[in-house]
C-alpha cells in the first residue's frame, strides 16, 4: 500500500510539474515563432496595406499654424504624385530620414505632404525650423485619429499616392535613397510608368 500510495503522489507532482511548466512552454514557442519571423520572415518595414490598390482616404486636417503651408486636405494631392508622410518631432527616425525629403521635396514631380502626428505645434514647428520644411502642406492630425483610417501603425510611416489617387506603397519606417530606389521606384515604375525624373 504504501509503494501505491508514493507512486501516486509521484505521478501527481509530475502532472503539477507539467502543468506549471505548461505556461513556460507556449511562451517559449511564441518566442521561436516571433524570433524565426524577425530573422528570416518579411521584412518588419514591409508590413502590408490592405490600402493599395485603393483610392486614398479623404484628407481634411488643420494646418500646423505657423508653418507657413496650407492645411493638408484631398485637394492638396488630387493629380499630384505625391508622398504623405506621418512625422512626428518626438520620432528619431523621423529626424533621420529629413534630409532626403528635403531632397526629394526640391523635385518639382514629387509631391511632399506631411501628417503630423499626435504633436506638441511648437515641438512640431522647432523640427521643422531647425531640419528644414520639405512639405507642400501639413495637417495636424493631434489625437492620431485622421490616421486610423489610413492603417498607421507608427511614425514614419510613408504613402506613395499616385495622381490619380490610388495608394500604390506603404514604406513603414525611415525612407532613404536605398529604400527609394529599392522598394519606391519599382513600385511606381510598374503603376504609372518609368519615373526615372522621380529619383531625386
Amino acid at each position: 500500500m504504501m509503494s501505491d500510495d508514493g507512486d501516486e503522489k509521484r505521478g501527481s507532482g509530475k502532472r503539477r510539474t507539467l502543468m506549471a511548466a505548461l505556461p513556460l512552454i507556449v511562451v517559449a514557442a511564441l518566442f521561436a515563432v516571433f524570433g524565426w519571423q524577425i530573422l528570416f520572415g518579411r521584412d518588419p518595414s514591409e508590413i502590408p496595406s490592405v490600402l493599395i490598390g485603393k483610392q486614398a482616404p479623404a484628407l481634411n486636417l488643420p494646418p500646423l499654424e505657423g508653418s507657413n503651408r496650407p492645411a493638408l486636405t484631398s485637394a492638396e494631392i488630387a493629380g499630384k504624385f505625391t508622398l504623405v508622410n506621418v512625422f512626428a518631432s518626438w520620432c528619431v527616425p523621423c529626424r533621420q530620414e529629413h534630409p532626403f525629403l528635403m531632397e526629394l521635396s526640391e523635385n518639382p514631380d514629387v509631391n511632399v505632404v506631411g501628417i503630423n502626428y499626435k504633436d506638441n505645434p511648437d515641438n512640431a514647428l522647432r523640427f521643422l525650423g531647425e531640419l528644414g520644411n520639405p512639405y507642400s502642406a501639413i495637417g495636424v492630425d493631434k489625437r492620431g485619429a485622421a490616421v486610423i483610417d489610413w492603417g498607421v501603425y507608427g511614425v514614419p510611416e510613408t504613402f506613395v499616392v499616385g495622381p490619380d489617387g490610388t495608394i500604390i506603397f506603404k514604406k513603414v519606417g525611415p525612407i532613404d535613397p536605398a529604400s527609394y530606389a529599392k522598394d519606391i521606384l519599382p513600385v511606381i515604375n510598374r503603376t504609372i510608368g518609368p519615373a526615372s525624373r522621380l529619383m531625386n
